[in-house]
């Protein structure tokens, strides 16, 4: 049921909008780290490690720093891991930085992002945004169980050549993971991605995951 994807492409082709709201798809591009320009967007001058990663000669020996450094935000690394690549650098294979569960729901999308550093981004299928900067001692849990099934999950698929595709359609479910050596993904019926052997267990973490972060946002 697993396939897999590299971020190849960048810009307008994997610019998608499956949102009402401009901003809540900004967003949601935003989560899958595969276009750098949407970071110089929205707001003031990059600066630190942002500003290191998207400067148009940036050294590969910092590129390489930020993007081995556990303390830096993972959006952050993800793309200097990326221009590393694209700099024909080679990266490590198989270090997980994040993973982005999407749902298709009749009535719109779900979108749940988990990054290795903590935060967590979730989006509703009417376009309500939850950002958790720092999560609770149940989320930490929840998310460390979804990290460990998707570890488990990449071992046995690996990068692709081509763009992020659009999102999944009515009745489908993609799990999305983002790696030191690119994009991977798995795509299917929800019932087949949640039964599959593969991304079963990550479909399964996620929906835990989400029970805590919608507890959470409810102010419980």
């Amino acid at each position: 049921m697993l396939a897999a994807t590299l971020a190849g492409g960048s810009g307008a082709d994997t610019f998608y909008h499956p949102y009402a709201k401009p901003d809540v798809d900004f967003i949601y591009n935003l989560l899958f780290c595969d276009d750098p320009q949407l970071f110089r967007r929205g707001g003031a001058k990059p600066t630190g490690p942002l500003a290191t990663v998207l400067a148009k000669n940036a050294p590969t020996e910092e590129l390489e720093r930020i993007a081995g450094a556990d303390a830096l935000e993972t959006r952050v690394r993800v793309l200097a891991y990326n221009r590393l690549r694209a700099d024909n650098v080679t990266a490590p294979r198989g270090l997980l930085l994040g993973v982005v569960v999407e749902v298709a729901m009749p009535e719109g999308l779900d979108v749940l992002a988990a990054f290795s550093d903590g935060r967590i981004r979730y989006i509703n299928h009417i376009g309500k945004l939850v950002v958790i900067e720092s999560a609770t001692s149940e989320m930490s849990a929840e998310q460390a169980r979804l990290m460990k099934a998707a570890e488990v999950a990449i071992r046995r698929i690996g990068p692709w050549d081509k763009p992020r595709l659009p999102p999944p359609t009515k009745g489908k479910a993609r799990l999305t993971f983002l790696v030191s050596d690119g994009l991977y993904f798995g795509e299917g019926p929800q019932g087949a991605i949640a039964r599959d052997q593969v991304s079963g267990p990550v479909f399964a973490a996620a929906s835990q995951l989400l029970v805590a972060v919608v507890h959470a946002s409810a102010g419980h």
